[in-house]
């Protein structure tokens, strides 16, 4: 079966569940989900407000492809040394 139907009938399934059963599964996963949650220093906040402003204020930016196209040469000069 395909990672996104899986995914889909596991959505299905936690929404429809008694509450027992949602703690249980919680429990069993606590650590991995709270791992994943991100929490962002006032020094990062603070910087990604500033790159925001300055692209809501006609900043230039570069493209997806671009910048793709950036991280790919800079991956391979690593990968040459």
């Amino acid at each position: 079966m395909e990672t996104i139907k899986i995914r889909q009938k596991l959505h299905q399934f936690i929404d429809t569940i008694e509450e027992k059963k949602a703690q249980a599964i919680y429990t069993l996963f606590e650590d991995e989900i709270e791992q994943d949650e991100l929490e962002y220093t006032d020094e990062f906040k603070a910087e990604l407000d500033r790159r925001y402003d300055y692209y809501k204020n006609g900043g230039s930016m570069i493209s997806a492809e671009d910048a793709d196209r950036q991280i790919n040469e800079v991956l391979q000069q690593r990968i040459s040394k």
